[in-house]
């Protein structure tokens, strides 16, 4: 009866899914967010538990991680680490985000160096589905490089 996480097995998961499938939403980088979270809603009407779920912002934070970080880093990455829940983190948070079966990308600003550096290492922590809302050709682009 395997569970859906195996502590021995990451290593043996990344490698046979080691590029998950990628859908684009086109949004602008004012609707990006919105786009952001319509994604979650459906995810979570279609069966994904909130705890599936990685949200990651370029430009301003989401308004979930603001009102969270306001009771301190420790509270809110216990919040990640629980795993029981939809997380929103920003870009620079990226790197310390663990592997999330999806992962929402909102690109909504934020220099255009951010969506390429942030847009590979989200690919990287969605261990099935990459989800990405913005301008389609600046996060071609970022994909591609990240290739």
């Amino acid at each position: 009866m395997p569970g859906p996480s195996a502590p021995a097995a990451p290593a043996v998961a990344a490698s046979a899914s080691a590029t998950p499938q990628v859908q684009l939403i086109p949004a602008s980088a004012e609707g990006a967010l919105d786009a952001a979270e319509e994604a979650v809603d459906l995810l979570l009407d279609s069966g994904r538990t909130p705890g599936d779920v990685l949200v990651i912002t370029t430009g301003e934070r989401h308004p979930w991680a603001t009102h969270e970080l306001s009771f301190g880093e420790a509270p809110y990455w216990a919040q990640h680490d629980a795993g029981d829940d939809v997380f929103y983190a920003d870009a620079a948070a990226v790197e310390r985000a663990g592997v999330r079966p999806v992962v929402v990308v909102a690109v909504n600003g934020g220099p255009d160096t951010v969506a390429a550096t942030v847009l590979p290492l989200a690919r990287a922590r969605a261990a099935a589905l990459l989800i990405v809302c913005g301008d389609p050709q600046q996060i071609n682009a970022a994909l591609a490089a990240g290739v």
